[in-house]
């Protein structure tokens, strides 16, 4: 379909297009040429559509010539009424964790195949972390990534082992031999642990924030030095502090 004359799409229609491109399988970074083929373009006019993108801040330009989707498009989504409820509702709760651990604590939402950060806080002396609000980090090698994958739809499953998931670290789990005896286990315990997949040095405990119907709408979680892996309380207190923003956005399970 690239470079096809007939092409009878408007302006913006094409420049969404190129947005487009980005939902879809692998790891939300895409070359030019992965654009132009995704979104059926020339690849004369994905550069110059591109380029609008990455001028008001909606695609960023890697090092190595790839792009990704910008913190432009994240800033606004996190902005979205749905999402501002949930940050406004969970606020509370993730400041009354950060107090009791003394350790990162964050709230995520399922977005396609990511997980997008909708709040973070983070303590005095806490353990460095590569997240931020907006920010977008893959299912499979987060525990709130975890949580959300293990409560999605089996096609979304299928999709992220279509992608070929990336093993970041040596402890990234990324096979389906790996992933789905893992994902039954969240679901049986309400808890998903990561240690070094993502990022070296850390340790996350996650749990689900569940909607008025009971679906899994977020999820919670603590990341901290992996030492504190054996400390008692951070499951707990992730599970108190997810079940309280699950109360408040009207679940009485």
């Amino acid at each position: 379909m690239a470079g096809n004359r007939s092409d009878a799409r408007t302006a913006a229609q094409k420049l969404l297009a190129v947005a487009d491109a980005f939902d879809g399988p692998g790891d939300g970074t895409l070359t030019l040429s992965d654009i132009a083929q995704r979104s059926g373009l020339p690849l004369s006019t994905t550069h110059r559509l591109v380029r609008d993108w990455v001028e008001w801040g909606g695609l960023d330009r890697d090092d190595d010539g790839r792009y990704r989707l910008g913190l432009r498009f994240f800033s606004l989504g996190v902005r979205a009424p749905t999402q501002r409820r949930m940050r406004a509702i969970a606020r509370p709760f993730l400041d009354d964790l950060v107090d009791l651990t003394h350790q990162n604590v964050q709230l995520a939402v399922r977005d396609g195949l990511a997980a997008l950060y909708l709040e973070r806080r983070s303590a005095k002396g806490a353990v460095p972390i590569i997240t931020e609000v907006g920010v977008r980090l893959p299912l499979h090698a987060t525990g709130v990534g975890l949580v959300l994958l293990a409560h999605a739809p089996a096609e979304v499953f299928e999709s992220v082992l279509a992608a070929g998931p990336r093993r970041y670290l040596p402890n990234t789990m990324t096979t389906e031999a790996e992933l789905r005896p893992r994902l039954a286990t969240v679901r049986s315990t309400g808890l998903a642990t990561s240690l070094d997949e993502m990022t070296e040095h850390t340790y996350s405990v996650a749990a689900p924030v569940r909607g008025r119907s009971g679906e899994v709408v977020a999820a919670v979680s603590i990341v901290a030095h992996p030492d504190d892996r054996a400390n008692r309380e951070y499951p707990l207190a992730v599970r108190v502090a997810a079940r309280g923003v699950s109360r408040a956005l009207g679940w009485r399970g």
